[in-house]
């Protein structure tokens, strides 16, 4: 049995969840005036951004050194 997702469809769903999460979290740091009614925590949606740019650029170098 394979598994239905190629290293491609990872590496490009990884890069458009961090990017989504990377503006969403900057979009709530930059309201002031709205900050306080939401109730996600800022700095853990920054972290989880952060690591899944980490493992697109995993991916990346991957898919690089796949064909030596």
């Amino acid at each position: 049995m394979s598994f239905p997702m190629s290293l491609a469809d990872i590496s490009l769903w990884l890069a458009v969840m961090a990017i989504i999460m990377l503006i969403t979290s900057e979009i709530i740091s930059s309201t002031t005036q709205y900050a306080g009614n939401i109730l996600i925590e800022k700095k853990r949606l920054r972290m989880v951004a952060i690591a899944l740019g980490l493992g697109f650029m995993v991916t990346v170098i991957m898919r690089i050194f796949q064909p030596f």
